[in-house]
């Protein structure tokens, strides 16, 4: 077996376990932390769960003041859009069948975490003034 055969299958195993219960926290231009009620679970429909992540979403999107630095209205904007992202492939993982898109909704997952921890790592390294 390869290595990324291996790495993708540890990684699929860690999302569904942790599907039932994972929250998001999303950062905002301040640095305080938001957590919006989105959770991946069987207990809500596949309409009810995608309403919940694009609601989470767009009120995390626009929480961030609007400063005189585009880059982190950008940042902090695209955090939550991001998770946004994440959260629909969740559900997607949920109850979708089709093995592409599953297999989509997981490569959605990964690249989208590790954008976020870029972006996150920006915010740090550029402090909260504009």
């Amino acid at each position: 077996m390869n290595y990324r055969l291996l790495s993708v299958a540890a990684l699929i195993l860690l999302v569904v376990t942790t599907l039932p219960t994972q929250k998001y926290i999303a950062q905002s231009a301040v640095g305080r932390s938001v957590s919006p009620e989105f959770v991946a679970s069987t207990d809500k429909t596949f309409d009810q769960l995608m309403t919940e992540a694009m609601s989470a979403m767009h009120r995390a999107m626009h929480q961030p003041e609007y400063t005189a630095d585009p880059d982190r209205v950008f940042v902090t904007m695209m955090i939550p859009h991001h998770q946004g992202a994440i959260d629909m492939a969740k559900a997607v993982l949920l109850y979708g069948k089709d093995p592409q898109l599953r297999r989509l909704a997981q490569e959605i997952i990964t690249d989208q975490q590790s954008e976020i921890q870029l972006m996150q790592l920006w915010l740090r390294h550029h402090g909260t003034g504009s």
